[in-house]
């Protein structure tokens, strides 16, 4: 009797799970997008350059911010910080104001330059008309400036704001900012020519543990996610879950 039991909830969770899939775009898993791109980037000529040192760089920065954030970010339940940000065009953004509108989807994100950031975007773009259906709203915030996130609004003809925390003020706010150590700064810098104060501004090289975070027009904080594994992100399926349930 309990093996049934048990085995009726397994299989509600995959049904369940298979629905929200279906009802979302394809090609918005991104997990699989992230696996696939790493596998096309194993091929690709800035890894074969790669040494055994790089690679164990990286690894050491993996588990040293692993072990100084074992549980970064808010959670749920918690009072979502308000804040009031600049957009990319320079206009004033603040959290409380949308969340009259109805429920907002609160990204983190390292910036343009990020592979990942970009994957993780660009899924959650296309999920964006399934949202809309549950009066949900999509905001993203970064360290880079402005006219970064109006280069890669233009690209992708991003419909959603993208906000500027030139201080880490608001990252700070939600527990999730770290310095990125010099010695992956002088990696990225001589591996793969990237200056992340090109993006973020001079002397600027703190980063956010990306994060999403879905806020109720209370301002109350249902649903979190937030990976010092910068390759793991909140799944569109698991926003739209939890959307149904607000």
């Amino acid at each position: 009797m309990r093996f049934t039991h048990y085995l009726f909830i397994i299989l509600s969770l995959v049904i369940t799970g298979s629905a929200l899939a279906e009802e979302l775009p394809e090609d918005t898993n991104i997990s699989e997008q992230v696996q696939a791109f790493f596998k096309q980037f194993e091929e690709s000529e800035a890894a074969k350059s790669m040494t055994k040192e790089d690679w164990a760089a990286f690894e050491k920065d993996k588990a040293e911010l692993a072990a100084k954030m074992p549980d970064p970010g808010l959670h749920v339940g918690d009072k979502a910080p308000d804040f009031k940000l600049k957009n990319a065009f320079g206009k004033d953004v603040s959290l409380s104001a949308m969340t009259k509108n109805g429920p907002v989807i609160l990204v983190f994100y390292r910036g343009g330059w990020c592979a990942i950031c970009n994957i993780q975007l660009h899924s959650l773009n296309a999920s964006l008309p399934t949202f809309k259906k549950y009066g949900a709203q999509l905001v993203a915030v970064t360290p880079q400036k402005p006219d970064r996130s109006q280069e890669q609004i233009k690209k992708d003809d991003y419909p959603f704001e993208i906000l500027s925390d030139l201080n880490y003020a608001v990252v700070k706010k939600y527990k999730l900012y770290f310095d990125l150590p010099e010695y992956i700064i002088a990696l990225e810098k001589n591996k793969f020519g990237l200056d992340l104060a090109d993006y973020n501004g001079k002397g600027r090289y703190g980063l956010p543990v990306p994060a999403t975070y879905i806020i109720d027009k209370k301002g109350i904080i249902r649903a979190a996610y937030a990976n010092t594994d910068y390759t793991k992100r909140m799944e569109p399926k698991d926003i739209l879950a939890a959307l149904k349930k607000l």
